[in-house]
């Protein structure tokens, strides 16, 4: 069983190019971006 569902994946990564747009570095942007989509669907 996979944790993350296509939409949720493009859900964090949309959300982490945005953080990234705003300055903060990839990894930190790829943990609030799955982050969010926990803190939503879950």
């Amino acid at each position: 069983m996979e944790r993350y569902t296509a939409k949720e994946k493009r859900q964090a990564k949309h959300i982490a190019e945005s953080e990234e747009d705003r300055g903060k570095p990839a990894p930190e942007a790829k943990s609030i971006g799955y982050a969010t989509v926990n803190k939503r669907n879950r």
